[in-house]
């Protein structure tokens, strides 16, 4: 065979070699001098550094230092990450790189506070501490980035770093969340503290990998089913949580159908990662450093323009304020406003106004089809916003319970053209077209 092989012409050789995996390629190399020549080729290494560990472009280990050669560098990864799947490897990789392009093109700010990944003896370490053994999914995560490095001891900065969570999150009146993907040393910590308070959670199984450090929001991974799972408004109360991710895709062995383990967490990140380079989700304000969760594309978000003035429209299930239980108020729903006036502005019976101010709104509250909330009002959050051509949206959140999902939301706002102190022609009625309310498949 060694012979057959030599007798092949280069591109041939080449293309036989490029079919085999790096370790029958390493192989190929201790059977003759021509081999060892063709299988060292760099070319070939990087080809193996891409299908392998999606290391595409420059040679570099896993603490992100160059290697002389992505020879060098499949040997470091393949050293440091060979008791994993290689495939699973890939994809972690994969999902993290992702994230960390589009955090630096859009918040360097919280592409700045990811750290790098822990070694394989601090996780032994940390699951020797929490009594638990980590699904292989997660282990991977987290030897590639160890969470955020976004808690400090200074209050003043820790006010700053609190907005800078890689999840993101929402606000409605004093309600503020921001979620943060904790490093491995506060997924301890956290989880002994949440511990101590829910005694549901004392099972050697569930870890605190996410919270927000504003209002409590917990995000539970259960080491066992690989599910991760949301504390509801009965936490502290019961330890009743939802779970975050489609149960039927969570599997902690690979099976027939499947090549790879995969827990929830893993799920969780790269559907994160889907609706942030989908353009989903976006940053709270074109200035803003922080991520918001209220969806801007269609079906999610609702658009409609009247005369002149548009409304954006969509909400976000809020379950740290839920009641799995049941009753009227079992779900929550925190809801986005944006309104504003096109740039040609107000046009009404034909004449053109240079601005328009809103008066009042009427909401239609539903719950599976059911009206369960009819609300007429002046103003909205106790402002009359004025709209001028070509300004930046009006933003505002409120929130709405309802007993039952799905559910949906309509209205309208009254506007005045020109101000409400010198109005300069008839009142009219600006749509706020349906928007939804439904318990997602992933929850965030």
């Amino acid at each position: 065979m060694a012979a057959g092989l030599e007798s092949l012409g280069g591109f041939v050789l080449e293309s036989i070699l490029f079919k085999l995996d790096a370790k029958h390629a390493a192989a190929a190399a201790c059977v003759s001098t021509r081999l060892r020549s063709a299988a060292s080729d760099d070319a070939l290494w990087r080809h193996f550094c891409a299908r392998d560990f999606a290391l595409y472009d420059r040679p570099l280990d896993p603490d992100g230092a160059l290697c002389p050669s992505f020879k060098g560098a499949y040997k470091s990864w393949f050293g440091s990450f060979s008791m994993y799947p290689l495939s699973l490897v890939k994809r972690a990789k994969e999902c993290w790189t992702s994230i960390r392009c589009w955090l630096s093109d859009n918040c360097p700010e919280i592409s700045d506070t990811l750290r790098k990944g822990v070694s394989e003896a601090e996780i032994q370490q940390a699951e020797k501490i929490l009594g638990v053994k980590l699904p292989a999914p997660t282990k991977v995560l987290y030897r590639l980035c160890d969470g955020q490095e976004t808690f400090t001891t200074n209050a003043a900065k820790n006010k700053y770093l609190a907005d800078l969570g890689i999840i993101g999150g929402y606000e409605f009146y004093e309600h503020l969340v921001n979620v943060h993907l904790l490093p491995l040393r506060m997924v301890v910590s956290q989880t002994k503290n949440l511990t101590k308070e829910v005694s549901m959670l004392t099972m050697p199984k569930y870890i605190v990998v996410a919270a927000s450090f504003y209002m409590a929001k917990f995000f539970c991974l259960n080491c066992s089913s690989g599910q991760l799972y949301v504390g509801t408004s009965n936490l502290l109360e019961n330890g009743e949580m939802m779970p975050c991710v489609p149960g039927e895709l969570v599997r902690l062995k690979a099976d027939a159908n499947f090549d790879m383990p995969q827990d929830a967490l893993l799920l969780w990140l790269e559907e994160h990662n889907r609706r942030l380079r989908s353009s989903m989700i976006k940053t709270r304000h074109p200035s803003s450093r922080s991520i918001c969760l209220f969806p801007e594309t269609s079906p999610y978000c609702s658009v409609a323009v009247t005369n002149g003035v548009q409304v954006r429209a969509s909400a976000v299930f809020v379950p740290e304020a839920s009641d799995a239980n049941g009753g009227e108020e079992s779900y929550y729903f925190s809801y986005s406003i944006r309104m504003s006036l096109l740039p040609e502005g107000c046009m009404l019976d034909g004449v053109y106004y240079s601005s328009c101010q809103l008066h009042s709104r009427h909401w239609i509250i539903r719950s599976k089809d059911t009206i369960v909330s009819n609300v007429h009002g002046e103003a909205v959050i106790g402002q009359y916003p004025l709209l001028l051509p070509g300004e930046e949206e009006f933003v505002y959140q409120s929130c709405t319970p309802v007993p039952g999902v799905p559910g949906s939301v309509e209205g309208s706002f009254t506007f005045v053209p020109g101000r409400l102190s010198r109005p300069e022609g008839r009142q009219f009625d600006v749509k706020v077209a349906p928007f939804i309310l439904e318990k997602p498949e992933y929850i965030f």
